[in-house]
C-alpha cells in the first residue's frame, strides 16, 4: 500500500487518506508551448557552451569588415560593400542574373534549389515583390544623392481603363438641330454611343518603414489622359453650332493629383497615432459613399488618428479647380473658380455599437463664381440658362452624420445630411432666398455564402414653392454616389436633358443620382430650386466562382415634388414617378485581384408616369438602355 504523501490533520477518522497538496495554478508562463513566442518573456537560456580548442582560428576581428574603423563610435557608418543586400533582398540576391555577353538568364541553379523560383520575378510582375510597387525601399547604392538616410519608397502604379458605352436617351431636337428633315417632334432618336479611353500614371516617393507606421513624408503625382469619340443622331447636342455635326472625337491630360504629405507627429509611440499635413491636388471623399462630395481637388489638409486608431480625423480647405468637359479631368490651364470649401470631420469605430463606425461632418461651401464661362463645346455652364439666367452666389453649411459597418451579421450603410445656408439670388424671384434642404440615405445587406442580398432607401428634399423666400431642394458639390448599383445604373449613369424649362439643364447629372436641374456636375453650381428624388431599391451580389460576380439591381425611382417642374414647363399637373431602373452587371477577374478587371452590365429605364409626361415621344419614349463594357488594367 503506498504511503500518505501527508498527515491527516488531528481529529480526523482513522482510515480517513489524508490530503494532497494544491496543484499551483497555471501561469502564462507555464501555459507557453514550446517553439512560441511571447513578447516581453524569456524562458531560461540553456548553459553557456564553452569550447576549448587550441590552434583553432580565431574569428576576424571587427575592423577587417570595415575599411576606415579606428575603434571608436560605432563602424556601422563604414561598411564595406560586401554583396550583403539589406533584409529585403536577402532572398532576391540569389537569383540568377542575365548574362552580359548572351543576354539569357541561367535558370540550371533552379536545378538544386526549385523554390528559388518563387522569388525570382520580372520588375514588371504585379503580382509579386517589386520595388517598383514599393514593396523594397530603394538599394543603397542607387537612389538619389539629395534622398538622406534610409526606408525610402519608390511607388509606380499605372491605369488603363477602357469604355464602350452603348445608350439611349431623350434627346430634344428643334428646326434647327434635326438630322432628319421629316421630323417636327419635340425629341428626336435617342440612340448613341460612347468610346474612351483613359490612361492614369501615378509616382510616389515615400520616406518609412510603411508596413509598421504611417510615412514621414511622401511626394505624389499622378496624371491622367483621356481620349473619347461619340456619336449621337441629332445636331446641337455635342456642339452649340448645328453646322458641327453629330460626331466629336476629343482628347485631354489633367493633372489629378500633385501633393507633399508630411508626418508632423506621433501622439502615441506605441501605437503609432499619427497626424499628417498634405499640401497640394489631393483625392477627398467627404463621407462612406460620396454623396456630397467625392473628387481630387487643390487644397489643404490636416488629418490623423487617435485612441489606438480607434478614431480618425479631417480638416480641409479647398479651391476648385476647372474641369475639362468631355473629359472630367482637372484643367489647370483655366483660372481657379471661385468656389471654396471648408470640411472637418471625425469617426468613431465601435459607435454606437460594436461593428459600426460613425462619423460626424461639417462642410461649407462658398461660392462666388459669377464669371460667365461657356463650356469646351460652346454651352453656357455658369450661369445656368435657367428663370433670370442671372449670376449666382451662395454660401451653404451641410452637417452631416454616417455609419458604416456591421451588427452582426446586418451590413449597414447610413447617411443624413442638412444643408444650410443662404442664396444671393433665386433665378425664378430675383430675391435673396434661405437654403433648407434635407438629405437620407441607407442601406442594408444580409450575407449568406456567396451572397449579399440589399435594400436601398433614399430621399432628397424637392423645393414645394419655388417663389417663396425658402430654397428647399438638396443638391450636392460634387456627388459620385456608390449606391443602389452605382453607375450600372441606368439613372446614375446617363444624364437626361431637361427640355421645354431650361437650355442646357439636365434633370440629373452623369454619375450622378439627384435630380438637381443644373447645367454640368463638373462645371456648373449646385441648384437648390429642384424636384428633389426619392428612390427604394432591392439588389443582391452574387459570387459565383472566385474570380467572377454577378450584382442586379431594381430601383424605382420619384421625383420628391414636381411643383418646380410644373413652373418651368407651365404645365398644370406633373406626376411624381420617373420609373423602374433595372440593371444587371457582371464582373470578371481571372487573376483573383483588381489588377485585372472586366465589367459588363446592362440597364433599362422603363418610365413611370412622371417620366412619360415629360419625355413622351409619340407613344414611344418609354423606355432607354444603357449598356457597359469596362475593362481595368492596373500595375
Amino acid at each position: 500500500m503506498p504511503a500518505a504523501t501527508a498527515e491527516a490533520p488531528a481529529g480526523t477518522p482513522a482510515g480517513t487518506p489524508a490530503a494532497t497538496p494544491a496543484a499551483a495554478p497555471t501561469t502564462a508562463e507555464g501555459a507557453l508551448l514550446d517553439g512560441r513566442r511571447r513578447p516581453g518573456y524569456q524562458k531560461t537560456l540553456p548553459d553557456k557552451v564553452e569550447q576549448d580548442n587550441p590552434g583553432a582560428v580565431n574569428a576576424p576581428p571587427p575592423e577587417a569588415f570595415y575599411d576606415k574603423w579606428d575603434g571608436e563610435g560605432s563602424p556601422s557608418d563604414l561598411v564595406v560593400d560586401t554583396g550583403v543586400p539589406d533584409r529585403w533582398r536577402i532572398t532576391s540576391s540569389l537569383c540568377p542574373r542575365k548574362d552580359t555577353a548572351t543576354g539569357r538568364v541561367n535558370t540550371a541553379l533552379y536545378t538544386l534549389f526549385p523554390r528559388l523560383a518563387y522569388m525570382c520575378h520580372s520588375k514588371l510582375d504585379p503580382f509579386h515583390h517589386n520595388t517598383l510597387k514599393g514593396d523594397r525601399p530603394l538599394a543603397a547604392g542607387k537612389k538619389p544623392g539629395f534622398l538622406k538616410g534610409e526606408d525610402w519608397f519608390f511607388i509606380a502604379n499605372g491605369v488603363s481603363d477602357t469604355v464602350i458605352e452603348p445608350r439611349s436617351f431623350p434627346i430634344p431636337v428643334g428646326n434647327q438641330t434635326t438630322t432628319d428633315p421629316d421630323s417636327n417632334d419635340t425629341f428626336g432618336r435617342s440612340h448613341s454611343l460612347v468610346l474612351s479611353q483613359t490612361f492614369i500614371a501615378g509616382f510616389s516617393l515615400l520616406k518609412g518603414e510603411t508596413a509598421f507606421k504611417p510615412p514621414i513624408v511622401e511626394y505624389r503625382v499622378a496624371i491622367a489622359g483621356n481620349i473619347n469619340h461619340v456619336e449621337v443622331p441629332e445636331r446641337r447636342v455635342l456642339y452649340v453650332e448645328p453646322s458641327k455635326g453629330t460626331k466629336r472625337t476629343d482628347g485631354f491630360i489633367g493633372l489629378q493629383e500633385a501633393f507633399i504629405d508630411y508626418h508632423l507627429g506621433r501622439f502615441d509611440t506605441k501605437r503609432f497615432d499619427f497626424m499628417s499635413l498634405r499640401v497640394g491636388i489631393q483625392p477627398f471623399q467627404s463621407d462612406f459613399r460620396g454623396f456630397l462630395f467625392n473628387d481630387n481637388q487643390l487644397g489643404v489638409r490636416l488629418f490623423g488618428n487617435r485612441d489606438n486608431n480607434r478614431m480618425q480625423f479631417n480638416l480641409a480647405a479647398f479651391w476648385r479647380i476647372e474641369k475639362e468637359t468631355n473629359s472630367g479631368l482637372n484643367n489647370i490651364a483655366a483660372p481657379l473658380r471661385q468656389d471654396w470649401i471648408l470640411t472637418g470631420n471625425l469617426y468613431r469605430q465601435d459607435f454606437p455599437v460594436v461593428g459600426l463606425t460613425s462619423q460626424i461632418s461639417a462642410t461649407w461651401n462658398i461660392n462666388h463664381d459669377t464669371r460667365i464661362v461657356a463650356d469646351a463645346n460652346g454651352f453656357p455652364v455658369r450661369p445656368a440658362l435657367i428663370g433670370d439666367l442671372r449670376p449666382r452666389k451662395y454660401q451653404v453649411l451641410y452637417l452631416g452624420y454616417g455609419v458604416d459597418g456591421h451588427i452582426g451579421r446586418l451590413n449597414l450603410t447610413g447617411q443624413i445630411y442638412g444643408a444650410f445656408g443662404k442664396d444671393r439670388n433665386n433665378y425664378l424671384t430675383s430675391e435673396p432666398a434661405t437654403i433648407r434642404a434635407f438629405f437620407g440615405a441607407a442601406e442594408v445587406s444580409y450575407d449568406r455564402n456567396w451572397a449579399r442580398l440589399r435594400a436601398s432607401a433614399l430621399y432628397a428634399s424637392g423645393d414645394s414653392n419655388p417663389y417663396d423666400k425658402t430654397e428647399k431642394g438638396f443638391d450636392a458639390i460634387f456627388e459620385n454616389p456608390q449606391f443602389a448599383g452605382a453607375d450600372t445604373s441606368y439613372w446614375i449613369r446617363q444624364t437626361i436633358p431637361f427640355a421645354g424649362g431650361g437650355r442646357v439643364i439636365s434633370i440629373n447629372g452623369r454619375n450622378g443620382i439627384l435630380n438637381s436641374l443644373r447645367s454640368s456636375k463638373e462645371q456648373g453650381q449646385s441648384n437648390f430650386i429642384n424636384p428633389g428624388t426619392a428612390l427604394v431599391g432591392l439588389g443582391g451580389d452574387f459570387d459565383l466562382t472566385p474570380t467572377v460576380r454577378v450584382s442586379t439591381n431594381a430601383n424605382h425611382l420619384w421625383f420628391a415634388n414636381t411643383r418646380v417642374l410644373q413652373v418651368l414647363r407651365n404645365e398644370g399637373s406633373i406626376p411624381r414617378s420617373i420609373g423602374w431602373d433595372l440593371s444587371v452587371a457582371s464582373t470578371w477577374r481571372p487573376k483573383a485581384a483588381q489588377n485585372v478587371v472586366f465589367r459588363l452590365s446592362g440597364a433599362v429605364l422603363k418610365a413611370g408616369d412622371g417620366f412619360k409626361d415629360l419625355f413622351d415621344k409619340q407613344g414611344h419614349g418609354r423606355q432607354f438602355y444603357s449598356v457597359l463594357a469596362n475593362a481595368t488594367l492596373s500595375f
